[in-house]
C-alpha cells in the first residue's frame, strides 16, 4: 500500500521548459528590434554557447552532482552555501554575458554591452513567466488528501527556492521539500531517495517516485529500491532504463496509485 509520493519538481510539476523557452522568445524579440536579427538563431546560437562554455568551468563536475543544467546558470544567482556554490556564484556574471556575446558574434553582431543588456532581460523575463501544468494542482489535491507528499528536485537551494516563491501555491502541498544542493548530492544518487524515505517515516514499498527524467528520476529511485512512474509527456523513446510503470498525463496518477 502507497503510503508516500515522491514529485521531482521541473517538468513534473512545474513546466520548466515553456517557461526557458519563453525567456529565450521574449528576450531574442528584443534582439530583432535592434539588430533585425532572426530570433530563432539567436536562441539557437546561445543555447549552444551556454552548452559549451558551461562544461568548460571548473564548477561543471559539481554542477552535474547536483544536477544543475546551463540554462539555470541563465538566471540564478547562487548565493548559496559552501565554496562550489560560492564559485559558481563569481562565475556566472561573466558566463551569462558571454553566452549571449558569443551567440550575437555567430549572427555577425559584435555589441557587448548589448549581450549585457540580453542577459540582464533573460532573467527578469524567466522569473516573470512561471508555468504550471495545468493539472498540477489538481492532482495535488487529490492526493494529499490520502498521501504524505515529498518534493524531491536537483538544483540550487536558492534557484530551486525562487521557482517555489514565484508559485507559492506549490509550497503548501509538501510535507517535506528536498533540495540536491542542500543535501550535497542529486539524483540519480541513491542516497538522496533514501533519505526521503528516512523523512517519510515509511518503507521503500509503501513509497512512489513520480518524475519525468529517465535518467535522474527514475535510474535513482531503480537504484534505490523504490518503484516508480514515468511521466513521458512527449513520447520519448526508452533508454535501457526501465520505469516501474509509464504514463503520459500527470492525472493517470490518481488511477494507479490507487490500485497500489
Amino acid at each position: 500500500m502507497i503510503k508516500t509520493i515522491i514529485f521531482d519538481l521541473d517538468d513534473t510539476l512545474l513546466w520548466d521548459k515553456k517557461s526557458v523557452e519563453t525567456a529565450f522568445q521574449k528576450t531574442c524579440a528584443v534582439a530583432k528590434e535592434v539588430h533585425a536579427i532572426d530570433p530563432i538563431k539567436l536562441e539557437e546560437a546561445v543555447r549552444e554557447a551556454a552548452r559549451e562554455l558551461y562544461a568548460s568551468y571548473e564548477t561543471y563536475e559539481f554542477t552535474k552532482l547536483i544536477g544543475i543544467n546551463p540554462f539555470e546558470g541563465l538566471w540564478g544567482t547562487f548565493d548559496d552555501e559552501t565554496d562550489n556554490f560560492q564559485r559558481m556564484r563569481d562565475i556566472v556574471p561573466t558566463y551569462r554575458k558571454k553566452a549571449w556575446e558569443l551567440g550575437l558574434n555567430k549572427l555577425g553582431i559584435d555589441d557587448q554591452t548589448f549581450a549585457i543588456t540580453l542577459a540582464e532581460r533573460f532573467v527578469k523575463e524567466r522569473e516573470k513567466h512561471p508555468f504550471v501544468y495545468e493539472e498540477t494542482f489538481t492532482i495535488l489535491d487529490e492526493l494529499r488528501q490520502n498521501y504524505q507528499l515529498i518534493l524531491l528536485t536537483n538544483g540550487a537551494p536558492s534557484l530551486q527556492e525562487k521557482k517555489l516563491n514565484i508559485t507559492p501555491e506549490l509550497r503548501a502541498y509538501f510535507d517535506h521539500i528536498i533540495i540536491s544542493g542542500a543535501f550535497g548530492k542529486g539524483k540519480p544518487d541513491p542516497s538522496i531517495f533514501d533519505y526521503a524515505i528516512e523523512l517519510a517515516e515509511v518503507e521503500k514499498e509503501e513509497a512512489i517516485m513520480i518524475g519525468d527524467n529517465l535518467m535522474t528520476d527514475i535510474l535513482g529511485s531503480n537504484r534505490a529500491g523504490i518503484r516508480n512512474i514515468w511521466i513521458n509527456r512527449e513520447d520519448k523513446k526508452k533508454t535501457d532504463v526501465n520505469p516501474t510503470y509509464e504514463i503520459n498525463h500527470l492525472s493517470k496518477v490518481i488511477h494507479l496509485v490507487k490500485e497500489l
